[in-house]
Order: C-alpha cells, then sequence, then structure tokens
C-alpha cells in the first residue's frame, strides 16, 4: 500500500509532474486511438524544458490528433484528455487537468475490466470504486483499474524524486508498459468480437 494516496500525489506535484502525470494518463489510453501511437512523443521530449516548449507542441499534438478516426464514447474520451490540456504552464490547471486525466484513465481501464468477479458493478458503485481507488483503497478494483492506479501513483513518486529528464525517461518507461497492456486487451477484445 503506498503511503500518500494517489489525490495527496497530485495535490503536491510541481507544474512538470502535473503535466507529465496528465501527459502519461493520456499516452496510456492511446491504443483506443489505433492510429496515433506517436502522437505524443513531441509533448514528452518538451517536458524537459518545462514551459519554454509546452504550448506549442501541445498545439501540434493537438492538429495531429484532430484528424484521428473516433469510432466510439472510449475514443472520443481520449481526444478531449488532449483537447482539455491547459495551454498556460501554471499549477493549478495543470493539476485539474491531471486530476481529470486520471479519472478518465481509471474509468476506461474499468470499462475493459472485467472485474474481480465478472459482474458489471452499477454506475453508482463504478464511481465509488474509483473514488476509493484515488483515496487509496484499491480493495475492489479489477486488474486493469489496479494496475493503471499503480502506474499513476509510480509515475507521480518517480517524478517527485528524480531530477529532469532522468525521472521523465522513467515515466514515459512506466506508460509504455502500460500502454502495451492496454493495446494487447483491446486487440483481444476485438478478436473474440469478430
Amino acid at each position: 500500500m503506498p503511503s500518500k494516496s494517489l489525490r495527496d500525489l497530485i495535490a503536491q506535484a510541481d507544474e512538470r509532474g502535473l503535466a507529465a502525470s496528465g501527459l502519461a494518463c493520456l499516452d496510456r489510453c492511446l491504443p483506443l486511438l489505433a492510429s496515433e501511437a506517436d502522437v505524443l512523443r513531441p509533448l514528452w521530449a518538451g517536458l524537459v524544458d518545462g514551459e519554454e516548449d509546452w504550448s506549442g507542441r501541445l498545439a501540434e499534438a493537438r492538429q495531429t490528433m484532430e484528424g484521428a478516426a473516433v469510432d466510439d464514447e472510449a475514443a472520443a474520451l481520449v481526444r478531449q484528455m488532449l483537447g482539455a490540456a491547459p495551454s498556460e504552464w501554471e499549477a493549478d490547471p495543470l493539476r485539474e487537468w491531471a486530476d481529470d486525466c486520471s479519472v478518465a484513465a481509471l474509468e476506461l481501464h474499468h470499462r475493459f475490466d472485467a472485474g474481480p468477479g465478472g459482474d458489471e458493478p452499477a454506475a453508482a458503485d463504478v464511481v465509488d470504486v474509483l473514488k476509493r481507488c484515488r483515496e487509496g483503497e484499491p480493495d475492489r478494483a479489477g486488474p486493469l483499474v489496479a494496475g493503471e492506479l499503480r502506474r499513476q501513483i509510480q509515475i507521480l513518486e518517480i517524478l517527485a524524486d528524480a531530477e529532469g529528464g532522468v525521472g521523465l525517461r522513467q515515466a514515459l518507461d512506466v506508460s509504455t508498459e502500460g500502454q502495451r497492456v492496454l493495446r494487447a486487451v483491446v486487440s483481444r477484445r476485438a478478436r473474440v468480437q469478430r
């Protein structure tokens, strides 16, 4: 069990940590927009310089993603996550975005999660489970949600402890691992539905 909840970590993160946290959540959900796997790489690279490159690289990523095919509600939510990113490099808007991305990523992973017993919980139960996860009580989360929660926490902890590019490289590695997991789940579900 982590010493701090996900919500605590988001509340204490600096601008770079918040931008990277939101970006990582979005990055892990990109398999839902299959053709856009590398659209966020320039944004990741720009995080090393922080404020200097953020706004311009964000505009480029949005423009690239505008052409992405949006086949369902999940894909539309991924695109909205990028659209909601603040252009200004300031703690409050970045914190709000990182928090929203955290919730959206957990919700998207829940949609692909069979749940502990294979039963689909009611919407109110989903909200409760995700809220409890973010507050440090993941006991009722399915395996995909639990994995996503673990990655969100790990990335914020890495960025709080590491300096500059080293921490960002480690955060990107964690995010890439999560992206592979979701891509495999999406691919498996697509094969089953054929």
